[in-house]
């Protein structure tokens, strides 16, 4: 039981308005609020909390969120706040003695806020340090939500300052040649800003120090451009985060860099090492060589930023090229933000609530949990152990095959598994022979000449059927009813009388070509009934 509780009165979650300047999202949207109450919690809301990201004071209380005039009330009457950017020393100061605190924090980088929040004896759970690696954790994990949003909107942010289409057009004008992006990083945030470029229409490439990212930038519509050195032990951090590099994979990559540069007509850079400042990939040189009116947008740029040249918060025009460097990212699509974030952080406390009680149980001995958990009971916490993996199933030892016994007088060595297989197909090839001259001994001309075309379908169709592979046997479909439709007319030619013929065949070939229609007919209608169902699965 948390610091400063009830027992067993369900516990009050509070939603300030965010005061980090420029920021407008809100941690909980009305949608969530409705769900938290179903686990049993109170939410109370600062009146003004929602507006910047278009959610009213009203569409809160109409859920049954209470809406508290100013932050000192709210943060007073809250067992627990719920914040999108750490708080400033002033909210500190308002949390509740042993209250808990579910936000951003950043511990690395704000080593003085930890030792302000475990003064004040919080249990505070940094939303970024959440353990990625985890597959249960994905449901909580605000950075990746966070990143596709910033990656979508890095891309429009770049359109915007662009001076010309993203895609390729033939106008009656003239032509206009397509935008060449490149993007630094295929991370979340890289991937996305790859799929929104690609879909406006450009040329797209992008790089990265995991190479095995490659296919995900091709599946696309990118171009994964490699760095010419092998980086010994790969370029993965660990959690999908990317890790400093050896020097001479770094030369290698500025080499890279500065031929995309004088390529490109938008650079997109997002790299990010974690508890580090954000690694110098554009250099100055690089952005002169540039074509004027390019643009670079440097996601990065609230950790010092990926381009020498960057200003963080601003957007600079230096050489001729336009350097966006805005820190609100994420804020400037505030609603899908703020919507995406409050369902992290709902999924975050149902597993800090399992029991529906509105009352959260902090289990250290849960690994996503442990380690979201940087300061408890005046103590930090961070940074937390690595997770309890489980351990990769040992594959059981396969049982060593018996020696075979090797026939001699052929010449190859091996065992007799060729000579057995060529042995066999002499035997059915012989005991075939003699079937088919006792039966053209017996039986008259015409039947034998019939008989000859059946056999040689039977071989086609059972070589044409097994040698494809399943995969393909329904669009095979397609194909053997046409056969099938030729297999129906010679059927109908037989019971037909013969040109120049006096009578009808015998009522024997009569019957076996009516049963080759109709099993032909049932072939055909299966064939394009089974085809249209697949077809249908490819339509929207």
């Amino acid at each position: 039981m948390e610091t400063g509780v009830t027992a067993g009165k369900a516990q009050r979650i509070g939603v300030p308005r965010e005061i980090f300047p420029l920021e407008k999202r809100v941690a909980t949207v009305p949608e969530v609020v409705e769900k938290l109450i179903k686990l049993g919690f109170k939410v109370a809301i600062e009146s003004g909390a929602g507006d910047l990201a278009n959610f009213s004071d009203d569409s809160y209380r109409a859920v049954g969120a209470e809406v508290i005039e100013g932050a000192a009330a709210l943060w007073a009457a809250s067992d627990i706040v719920f914040k999108v950017r750490a708080p400033s020393p002033e909210e500190v100061g308002l949390l509740r003695e042993g209250g808990t605190l579910i936000s951003f924090i950043w511990p690395a980088q704000n080593p003085d806020l930890m030792q302000q929040l475990t003064a004040k004896n919080a249990t505070v759970l940094a939303i970024d340090a959440l353990p990625r690696m985890l597959s249960r954790a994905q449901k909580m994990d605000a950075l990746t939500s966070m990143a596709g949003v910033t990656g979508y909107r890095a891309v429009i942010e770049a359109a915007n300052a662009f001076g010309r289409f993203f895609n390729g057009q033939i106008t009656a004008a003239g032509k206009v040649p397509p935008a060449k992006v490149f993007i630094a990083g295929a991370g979340v945030a890289g991937l996305a800003a790859i799929g929104t470029a690609a879909g406006l229409g450009a040329i797209v490439r992008a790089n990265d120090t995991r190479a095995e990212v490659a296919d995900q930038v091709t599946s696309l519509g990118g171009e994964f451009v490699k760095v010419d050195y092998e980086e010994e032990g790969g370029g993965g951090g660990g959690g999908g985060y990317a890790k400093v590099m050896s020097e001479g994979f770094q030369q290698a990559q500025r080499e890279m860099y500065a031929k995309q540069a004088k390529e490109s007509d938008i650079i997109i850079t997002t790299a990010l090492i974690p508890g580090k400042p954000a690694p110098k990939l554009i250099t100055a040189d690089m952005v002169k060589s540039m074509k004027p009116g390019s643009v670079i947008v440097d996601m990065a740029a609230e950790q010092g930023g990926n381009c020498e040249l960057t200003v963080p918060g601003e957007a600079v025009v230096r050489h001729g090229v336009t350097i966006v460097g805005y820190t609100d990212l994420a804020s400037r699509l505030a609603k899908q933000s703020s919507t995406l974030y409050s369902t992290n952080l709902f999924r975050l406390s149902e597993e800090l609530c399992k029991t529906k009680d509105g009352i959260i149980n902090v289990n250290m001995e849960d690994d996503a949990i442990r380690g979201l958990t940087v300061t408890k009971g005046g103590s930090i916490t961070w940074p937390a152990p690595a997770p309890k993996l489980p351990a990769a199933a040992t594959a059981p030892a396969k049982p060593a095959a018996a020696p075979v016994a090797k026939k001699g007088g052929h010449g190859h060595g091996g065992g007799d598994s060729e000579p057995m297989a060529g042995s066999k197909l002499a035997i059915f090839f012989g005991v075939a022979a003699a079937l088919f001259w006792l039966i053209g001994a017996s039986a008259p001309p015409a039947f034998l000449g019939h008989f000859t075309v059946f056999v040689l379908a039977c071989f086609v169709g059972y070589m044409v059927v097994w040698n494809v592979k399943p995969a393909l046997h329904t669009p095979l479909m397609s194909v053997t009813n046409a056969i099938s439709s030729i297999i129906a007319i010679g059927a109908l030619v037989q019971i037909s009388p013969i040109a120049g013929a006096a009578s009808r065949p015998d009522s024997l070939i009569t019957w076996v070509a009516g049963a080759g229609i109709v099993l032909t007919a049932i072939n055909m209608f299966g064939g394009f009934a089974v085809t249209q169902r697949m077809l249908a699965m490819f339509r929207k």
